[in-house]
C-alpha cells in the first residue's frame, strides 16, 4: 500500500511538473471569483479551427500552410512560446498563414479581460500589435490576484488607439461574445490547456522551434 501511495504521488508531482513547464491546463484551475475568468462555455456545435472572423499574424498572399494557436495572455506557457512563434512568424510568414485564437483560462485573474482588451484593439485593427505587447510585458502584470484592466488601458492608450472607443468596446458584450466564440470552439476540438496548436487542422504538440521548424517543414514539402 506504501508502494502504491509513493507512485501515485511521484505521478501527481509529475503532472504538476508538466503542466508548470507547458503551459495552463484545466486540471489546476479554480472557478474564478467573479473578477477573473468565469469558467470556460459549453462546446460549439459548429465548431472550427479556423473561422473567417479569426485573426491572422501573418496572411500571405499564397499560403500554403496555416498554424493556429489557441492561447491566453497570462498563461506562462504561453509567454514562454511567444518568441518561438515570432521567430517562426519572420522565417515563414511568406507561406504561412498564423493564426491566434482566445483560450483564457478558468483561475487565471486577468485573462479574461486580456483577452477583451485585444479584441477591443482588434477593432481598431491593432490586434497584432496588442497581441505582442501581452505577451512582452507578461512578467509585469501576469499572476497577479488584482485586476489589471488599467494597464491594459494604458497598453491601448500608448498604441494611439482612440479611447473612448476603446473603453466602449472593452466593456461591450459583443467583444465578450467574441472571446466566448473562441473558447467554445477550443472545447470542442478538445483544447484543455494552453498553449495548443494545430497545423493545417490537426492538433500538434511541439516543444521546441526546432519541432515546430520541422513541422513546418514537412508539410510544406508535400504541398
Amino acid at each position: 500500500m506504501k508502494n502504491v501511495k509513493k507512485q501515485l504521488l511521484a505521478a501527481l508531482v509529475l503532472v504538476i511538473a508538466l503542466a508548470v513547464a507547458f503551459g495552463s491546463f484545466l486540471i489546476f484551475r479554480p472557478q474564478a471569483d467573479g473578477g477573473g475568468t468565469q469558467a470556460l462555455p459549453a462546446p460549439a456545435a459548429d465548431a472550427r479551427v479556423v473561422r473567417d472572423s479569426s485573426h491572422r499574424l501573418t496572411d500571405p498572399a499564397k499560403s500554403r500552410v496555416t498554424v493556429v494557436e489557441f492561447l491566453d495572455f497570462e498563461c506562462e506557457g504561453c509567454g514562454a512560446f511567444h518568441p518561438v512563434m515570432d521567430r517562426l512568424k519572420k522565417e515563414y510568414g511568406d507561406r504561412v498563414t498564423f493564426v491566434a485564437r482566445y483560450f483564457p483560462m478558468p483561475g487565471h485573474r486577468n485573462s479574461g479581460s486580456a483577452a477583451r482588451a485585444a479584441e477591443a484593439a482588434a477593432q481598431q485593427g491593432r490586434f497584432r500589435e496588442m497581441h505582442d505587447k501581452l505577451f512582452t510585458t507578461q512578467r509585469e502584470w501576469g499572476e497577479a490576484q488584482e485586476s489589471k484592466d488599467a494597464v491594459f488601458r494604458e497598453f491601448a492608450r500608448q498604441l494611439g488607439l482612440d479611447m473612448k472607443r476603446y473603453d466602449t468596446d472593452v466593456a461591450s458584450s459583443r467583444t465578450a461574445e467574441r472571446v466566448a466564440l473562441d473558447q467554445r470552439d477550443g472545447v470542442a476540438l478538445g483544447v484543455q490547456g494552453t498553449p495548443t496548436f494545430f497545423v493545417d487542422g490537426e492538433k500538434a504538440s511541439p516543444r521546441s522551434y526546432e519541432d515546430f521548424k520541422a513541422l513546418i517543414e514537412q508539410r510544406l514539402a508535400t504541398r
